[in-house]
């Protein structure tokens, strides 16, 4: 199953649509990409989103700013960042074999398919080209058949 956008309507006032048009234009982006956005936010934060005017966030404290600003920070440890690293270096390290891999393969797909034609040797048009006179092979001892 493939990701598939849906479509989500619901009404708003006049006032709240013209404001939401200004805070649009304003970001110089589309009507639904704020709403994308919105939504986005809102998952990403699992639906633990406060709207909060302007005016209210500049009035708070700077301790109050860092907890409130978005996106959130959140410190990780260091062992955690080299960890990601050193697995991402491993990643590319392992898609380049693969691709060299894949490489190698098709050239011996291409080796063998130019040789193909000239190396098999079908036993059947063999036996067809010596004609009927000629007594069929046996398998065994030469001995065992002059006693």
């Amino acid at each position: 199953m493939g990701n598939k956008n849906k479509t989500i309507s619901f009404r708003v006032s006049q006032e709240k649509f013209e404001t939401l048009r200004d805070i649009a234009e304003e970001r110089d982006i589309s009507l639904s990409a704020v709403f994308r956005d919105y939504v986005d936010m809102l998952v990403a934060h699992d639906g633990q989103v406060e709207v909060v005017p302007e005016h209210e966030l500049k009035g708070s404290s700077e301790s109050d700013e860092m907890s409130q600003s978005f996106p959130p920070k959140v410190k990780v440890p260091k062992s955690f960042v080299r960890e990601h690293e050193r697995l991402e270096l491993e990643a590319e390290h392992l898609r380049e074999q693969l691709e060299e891999h894949k490489r190698y393969v098709t050239k011996l797909r291409q080796e063998l398919d130019e040789h193909d034609q000239e190396d098999v040797v079908d036993l059947d048009e063999l036996d067809g080209d010596k004609g009927e006179e000629e007594s069929p092979y046996r398998i065994g001892n030469e001995f065992e058949d002059s006693l």
